[in-house]
């Protein structure tokens, strides 16, 4: 019986009787390398590098600073989880926001998210170039970029497995040397490391105490906190290629909190404990570099520069892969060029090969026009993120009901306090907003990623009207899903 406008589809029964798109990717991924992604996945160059303008910024208080964007960060993972544990798809939160908003919505997050994902790809490529260049004087930093660019390329064409296979080394090599600099680094507080005084509470409560630059520059290091929480969404795209996508999800996702808790506030707490927070070599060359200077640890420069490598060519690798997963999702669904819905031997190589391509472009875009074009490409991925996690959390919102009153068995997953959590979370979220305004080094980088979302938006819009779609389209996966509008 045909659907009345009055009475739009639901999620599962709008689903089509065949299997979904995502069954013709191969599911390559183990276990093993699902739970190293997630790990892995929260140790990155923001960690490493980015975290110290924070610690400049906000002094001591920056670990109260992560503590509150970790809290943040963990409310979206565990909204995501939910999502993807009861409907696992390579689109993730973009088919989720298509499900319960609307195709426009599953649109705007997928190709925003796509665009950051792949100046992300150049942005790393340049930062590891930068490195080996020091190593090897006199060689261009353009030939390194394109051959990681070509290695990871080759690994993501090839086989889902060889994408898992790198990502659990790289993720393994970071957990270690992430592990090893905390053990330091308590050893050092506690004051049992050889030829080390414990500094006990001097560090957070001299020199301007744990408030040195008052609240306005707490809210710096907050808002540099938020931004350094990246690579955590990618496990929830690749748990479509898993041998087991809801337990993969589910166990990632129960996880992450004492990930963020270790990793990220550990660290911060272990730094500002150890090193004077105004220390110049903390947002020079970076607060890990600054505590292995601090302890007398020989050749502490290129320890770290060894372990940023590692950490920017994983996130290489992730974003290629992330990156061609969602353009082919949504390509499937109908919102992009066909040719990047291609599957080859289960893997979509000429969305790999356009993602790779763009995110090159960006790279060469840094060399040609430095001063214009590229500061604003900058500028439009500055808060993608929280775009993305303004539809995971509206999403949830819709979803949870919804999948309460159809198939409740679904939700292995469930948001803490729903729905206070999430409508606190979309809040929290909210204001992050307001405070970018406010400040003015985030007020263009905010204005600039206003600009493409409103973009991104009136070209779904168009596009769901002229095909007719006119609300959320129920789409039970990545493709034939959805009102036989869609599937035209």
């Amino acid at each position: 019986m045909p659907r009345t406008s009055a009475s739009p589809p639901t999620a599962d029964a709008a689903a089509p009787a065949g299997p979904s798109a995502d069954s013709a990717l191969t599911h390559g991924l183990k276990q093993r390398h699902l739970s190293m992604i997630a790990l892995g996945g929260v140790i990155g160059a923001g960690l490493f590098v980015g975290s110290g303008a924070g610690i400049a910024a906000a002094g001591p208080s920056i670990i109260v600073a992560y503590a509150i964007s970790g809290l943040l960060v963990m409310m979206v993972m565990r909204m995501l989880g939910e999502m993807s544990a009861a409907n696992p798809a390579s689109g993730s939160f973009s088919v989720h926001a298509e499900r319960a908003i609307g195709p426009w919505a599953g649109f705007t997050a997928g190709w925003s998210f796509w665009f950051l994902l792949c100046v992300a790809v150049g942005l790393e490529g340049i930062g590891a170039a930068q490195i080996v260049s020091g190593w090897l004087p006199g060689t261009p930093e353009w030939a390194w970029v394109a051959l990681f660019m070509v290695v990871f390329l080759g690994t993501n064409l090839a086989a889902v497995k060889n994408f898992g296979e790198f990502e659990f080394w790289f993720a393994a090599l970071k957990v270690i040397a992430i592990t090893l600099f905390l053990v330091l680094g308590l050893l050092a507080i506690l004051g049992v490391l050889p030829d080390t005084e414990a500094p006990g509470l001097s560090n957070l409560t001299g020199d301007g105490g744990f408030l040195p630059k008052g609240m306005d520059g707490f809210i710096i290091g907050l808002l540099a906190s938020v931004f350094a929480y990246g690579g955590l969404e990618t496990v929830t795209i690749a748990a479509a290629e898993s041998e087991n996508p809801v337990q993969g999800v589910a166990k990632a996702v129960r996880t992450a909190m004492w990930r963020i808790a270790v990793f990220y506030i550990g660290s911060m707490a272990v730094i500002v404990t150890l090193v004077p927070w105004d220390d110049p070599k903390v947002a020079e060359v970076g607060p890990f570099y600054a505590m292995l200077d601090h302890l007398g640890i020989g050749s502490a420069a290129q320890i770290m520069n060894v372990v940023i490598l590692i950490a920017l060519l994983s996130a290489m690798n992730a974003n290629i892969y992330g990156a061609s997963r969602m353009a082919r999702s949504l390509v499937v669904r109908g919102q992009g060029p066909a040719v990047l819905g291609k599957i080859s031997s289960g893997v979509p190589r000429n969305a790999v090969l356009f993602s790779s391509v763009f995110g090159f472009a960006c790279v060469l875009l840094s060399y040609w026009r430095p001063d214009d074009v590229f500061p604003w490409l900058l500028n439009m991925i500055g808060a993608v993120i929280l775009v993305v996690w303004i539809f995971i959390a509206a999403s949830q919102l819709i979803l949870r009901g919804r999948t309460e009153r159809e198939a409740p068995e679904k939700l292995v997953v469930r948001m803490w306090f729903f729905p206070v959590g999430t409508i606190v979370a979309l809040a929290a979220m909210a204001g992050i907003f307001l405070l970018m305004l406010r400040q003015p080094d985030t007020r263009d980088q905010l204005l600039a990623t206003g600009a493409l979302t409103v973009v991104l938006i009136g070209v779904g819009l168009v596009r769901q009207r002229r095909r007719g779609d006119g609300g959320a389209s129920g789409s039970g996966g990545d493709g034939t899903a959805g009102t036989p509008a869609q599937r035209k």
